[in-house]
């Protein structure tokens, strides 16, 4: 990664957990309908947040986070519908919704604390 950042790591490791996970839900569940969802959603957070480490401002910045915010809001909702579908254990499950919950937890507090400093920047 030309620009690190914890939330990039952990956006990226999370990424290819759920490519994994489609992987299994595909091939050993055989649910391809939901499995695309969290695919999309789910690789969706790293990208933006890499899209972000390139942003051209702090509000393209706030603007690609908010974006990956919004689709780990999404992947918590397939992993959700996926487990009460019977689709995943409860430790496949809780394992994936703690890393999911984590990268909601620092997108929030990036943005927060961006948007504060640039309110500091203007006064």
């Amino acid at each position: 990664m030309a620009r690190e950042s914890i939330v990039g790591e952990k956006s990226l490791a999370f990424a290819k957990r759920i490519a994994k996970c489609y992987r299994y839900l595909n091939d050993k569940k055989k649910e391809a309908v939901m499995s695309k969802q969290i695919l999309r959603c789910g690789t969706s957070i790293g990208a933006n947040v890499r899209e972000g480490l390139y942003a051209q401002s702090r509000k393209d910045f706030i603007s690609k986070l908010n974006i990956a915010l919004k689709e780990a809001g999404e992947t918590d909702y397939w992993l959700d519908v996926i487990h009460s579908a019977g689709y995943f254990t409860d430790d496949e499950y809780n394992s994936l919704k703690v890393d999911n919950d984590e990268l909601l937890k620092l997108l929030t507090a990036i943005i927060k604390k961006t948007k504060e400093n640039g309110e500091r920047d203007n006064r």
